[in-house]
């Protein structure tokens, strides 16, 4: 860890730093030791473990749902396969009361988008000392994020992607001038007012992937730093609070995948409308 005895300010902060690779000042590159040189890195250096544990956890996810396929049957679905069942379902029926174009890419987007997220969450439930004090035993790495969705750079990356598809899908439906249009004259249809249709038009477009990004990282980051901040109580205290903590924030891990689900059902069925 960074320090053998830190103090509750510096624990905190340790804990909240993630594992960075990127350039240093000498031009050289590798993993930052310390929070300043993490910071020195600038734009291009990544956060491996968020990185590492993004991508773990999507394989994971289709390891799971290629497993339960392979090993489907027509008999009463049982374990695996009826929790796969269950997802697919409760998917499925969101899209069909949600969108209302036709596309055979949202549902199988959706299902991807709940359980994916669901599974960084859930990673918030692991002890926080746990698998950081793992990374620094056995590799000699001082800062160890395991919760992907605590950082912002995923969960902006995540909006975008589906900011992507909602420039995408109002092209392919609308045309080029179809959604220049629904950019300029709405609401308020006539040409006097088309600056002022735009300006508002665009704020509303660009607050999308902003607030798909900064719900989910905000919640989580909010349940990260509670988990942490009980961690720093005496040992009677931790019981007391980090099971009831525990419990509730499962609520939490579940319902932010299902909000971000939803608004990506949602802002897709606006961009597939016409106006």
């Amino acid at each position: 860890m960074a320090s053998e005895n830190p103090n509750a300010s510096e624990y905190i902060k340790h804990h909240l730093q993630n594992l960075t690779y990127g350039q240093h000042p000498d031009g050289s590159w590798g993993i930052a030791e310390t929070a300043q040189e993490a910071a020195d890195m600038g734009f291009w250096a990544i956060h491996l473990d968020t990185m590492g544990f993004s991508i773990g956890l999507g394989i994971l996810f289709l390891w799971l749902f290629r497993t339960a396929a392979k090993k489907a049957s027509t008999d009463t679905p049982k374990g695996l396969q009826n929790f796969v069942e269950i997802m697919v379902s409760f998917v499925d029926n969101s899209v069909k009361e949600s969108y209302h174009g036709k596309s055979k890419v949202i549902a199988p987007l959706a299902l991807t988008i709940f359980v994916w997220i669901f599974l960084m969450n859930l990673m918030d439930l692991i002890p926080v000392d746990f698998i950081p004090r793992i990374a620094h035993d056995v590799f000699g790495l001082n800062y160890f994020k395991i919760v992907p969705t605590t950082d912002m750079n995923a969960t902006i990356g995540m909006s975008l992607s589906v900011f992507a598809l909602i420039i995408f899908y109002s092209i392919s439906i609308k045309g080029f001038g179809g959604f220049v249009k629904e950019l300029t004259l709405q609401p308020f249809n006539t040409p006097i007012m088309i600056p002022f249709n735009f300006i508002l038009e665009m704020v509303g477009l660009l607050a999308k992937p902003v607030s798909l990004a900064l719900r989910l990282f905000g919640n989580l980051y909010a349940g990260e730093l509670i988990f942490i901040l009980i961690a720093v109580l005496p040992w009677f205290a931790q019981w007391a609070l980090s099971v009831p903590w525990a419990i509730f924030h499962i609520l939490i891990i579940t319902l932010q995948a299902f909000i971000f689900m939803m608004l990506t059902i949602v802002y897709l069925s606006m961009a597939s409308e016409e106006h």
